[in-house]
């Protein structure tokens, strides 16, 4: 059974096969859109702020 879905950037019509090595991207350029968007911090995971985890108490004294 091969499994149809679409793009997450431009909605076309991918296959999940070995048409389609960028799946679940169309192309590579959209694969390439996604991560820019991800460094861009268009997409984030929610959850905590980092800082907030690394900097909740004092500092150790030297």
């Amino acid at each position: 059974m091969t499994l149809n879905l679409q793009c997450p950037t431009c909605s076309a019509p991918v296959t999940w096969d070995e048409a389609f090595p960028d799946r679940p991207f169309c192309s590579p350029r959209c694969r390439l859109i996604d991560l820019g968007a991800w460094a861009a911090e268009e997409h984030v995971v929610p959850g905590e702020e980092l800082e907030q985890d690394l900097y909740s108490g004092d500092l150790p004294q030297q």
